[in-house]
């Protein structure tokens, strides 16, 4: 039988029960002490009834506890959901309510969001705050550390292949939607690093086991620094295969980016692999490298291995200015939260495109809107499709499930909306999504929900918003937008603040005399961006 997660990380704790799991700064816990507060945990979702099929959020920092709490859910056969950090009172509220969650786990920054949504979601048992010791812990909530210390370790249960990780999306065409991932497809997600290993897809206890003494032995074993928030696909889909290797997930405790605390976690704690999202992280990384070298006090990065990126386009010259001071495996990989290994660009110093061509993975194609395989070197555009180990659906939404997880030629497909072209030699030239969906720094940002946010104040009459490319960002959140009266960008961004996460929130405003809309209402996105460019150019 296809394996669960949580039985295999039991397996890693048998194997290496002395090495390191997790790693947060000055706190590391052996996959020993791992499993433990893991089943400790499991057996306090027991008791408020939380179990089989039943779903709890995570709306958290990264930290050991993140794991954790994901680790003690797969225990008790619960799903974990990922909550943005960011999100405000109505969008946590939201997000806990689409999840059914019976449970949120929530950093101590967070607790009055909490408290103001906690209110409205019946479904709710337990807010558990997830603190340092002595941090004052609301009335109204549980201490994480004493809920652990208070329960008597979970035995181990039968599970199922078919248990969840759902994983939210950012709201690429609207709200986010709960991706449901069972632990089967995960663990079949795994092949690539598998196959690089030279060992099989662990499908059975025997074959965890046996993989896990042969990585040891070899001195091939990750050490994840999960630089990009756990909450996001790619720091936490490549931390369940971390942990399946009976590796160890590495975190910084900082609450914003800083590339000099990356360096100096990198050298403290040996990382091998880093996880990052695009420019964003990459850019700030080189520049600290510089003038770290600059200084006379270059960081040792003998450790790295390979540097992987997802969620949004990796420009060549970022990748670039980081082999200047190492020659590493920088993975830019092209993947969504509804399928991965749709393909990926490599680069070292002995070279790398330097276009946004991607070699395609084994399981994924390019289709026409006729679902007929796109011919190479045609020039046509297609919808870029992954099938192979995929998610059942969107939580609790057939209508969109169908709409993205499609049967073409026989053959279930993940089709989120990518499109391409395919050239001649088969790679790709990705093109972006159909939809007006700003990727910015990895968030997927819904236009729509900006502009509504923009439109609410009263010197406000329109509103369009769409992303501009940006050396930092990838790409910046601008809003077009048409004024009745006299109001400052300031206030205008101070009052959508009151109604939006911050990096929703416009980096700049462009006024124009009118918004354009079709005759049926309908935005024009293509003249907003243009027109945005064009301002922004002068």
């Amino acid at each position: 039988m296809p394996l669960n997660l949580a039985t295999a990380w039991e397996a890693a704790a048998e194997v290496v029960p002395d090495a390191d799991a997790v790693v947060c700064h000055s706190v590391s816990r052996t996959w020993r002490e791992f499993e433990d507060r893991a089943a400790r945990l499991a057996a306090a979702m027991g008791e408020f009834g939380i179990g089989v099929g039943d779903n709890v959020g995570l709306y958290l920092y990264n930290g050991n506890p993140y794991s954790e709490i994901t680790f003690g859910a797969f225990k008790a056969r619960v799903a974990p959901c990922n909550v943005n950090y960011r999100y405000l009172a109505s969008e946590l509220r939201h997000l806990l309510e689409d999840a059914d969650a019976k449970a949120v786990f929530f950093s101590p920054e967070l607790a009055e969001r909490v408290d103001e949504a906690r209110g409205e979601l019946p479904l709710l048992r337990a807010a558990i705050q997830v603190g340092e010791p002595g941090d004052p812990v609301p009335d109204w909530a549980l201490d994480y550390e004493q809920l652990v210390v208070d329960h008597d370790p979970a035995p181990p249960i039968d599970r199922s292949p078919d248990d969840l990780w759902i994983l939210y999306t950012g709201g690429t065409t609207g709200n986010p939607k709960g991706v449901m991932w069972p632990h089967s497809s995960l663990i079949g997600t795994m092949a690539g690093p598998y196959r690089a290993l030279k060992l099989p897809l662990p499908e059975t206890i025997e074959l965890v086991k046996s993989n896990i003494a042969a990585i040891y032995d070899s001195n091939r074993v990750t050490r994840q620094l999960a630089a990009s928030p756990l909450m996001h696909g790619t720091g936490g889909i490549v931390a369940l295969s971390t942990f399946t290797q009976g590796g160890a997930v590495i975190t910084m405790p900082e609450r914003s980016f800083d590339a000099d605390a990356l360096w100096r976690c990198v050298e403290r704690d040996r990382a091998t692999v880093l996880t990052i999202v695009g420019d964003a992280f990459g850019r700030p990384m080189a520049e600290a490298l510089d003038a770290a070298a600059e200084r006379g006090e270059p960081y040792d990065l003998s450790s790295v291995f390979m540097v992987m990126s997802s969620g949004v386009i990796w420009s060549q010259p970022a990748k670039e200015a980081l082999l200047v001071h190492k020659n590493m495996k920088l993975v830019d990989s092209l993947g969504s939260s509804e399928g991965t290994g749709t393909g990926m660009r490599i680069s070292d110093r002995q070279g790398g495109s330097a276009t946004a061509r991607f070699t395609l993975g084994e399981n994924a194609a390019v289709f026409d809107e006729n679902g007929q395989p796109v011919e190479p070197g045609s020039g046509q555009q297609g919808m870029v499709a992954v099938g192979g180990p995929i998610p059942l659906g969107y939580y609790k939404d057939p209508e969109k499930t169908a709409a993205t997880f499609r049967t073409i030629g026989g053959r279930r497909w993940s089709v989120p909306g990518d499109w391409a072209t395919v050239e001649a030699d088969g790679t790709i030239t990705l093109l972006g999504r159909g939809s007006a969906c700003i990727n910015s720094a990895g968030e997927k940002i819904y236009p729509e929900e900006v502009e509504e946010a923009v439109k609410a104040h009263p010197a406000v009459a329109d509103c369009l918003v769409v992303g501009v490319p940006d050396p930092k960002w990838g790409e910046a959140v601008t809003a077009v937008v048409q004024m009745t009266s006299e109001a400052s960008d300031e206030e205008v961004i101070a009052d959508a603040r009151t109604r939006l996460a911050a990096y929703k929130l416009p980096k700049s405003l462009i006024r124009a005399d009118a918004v354009h809309r079709g005759a049926n209402g309908k935005p024009d996105y293509q003249w907003a961006k243009q027109f945005a460019l064009d301002s922004l150019s002068q």
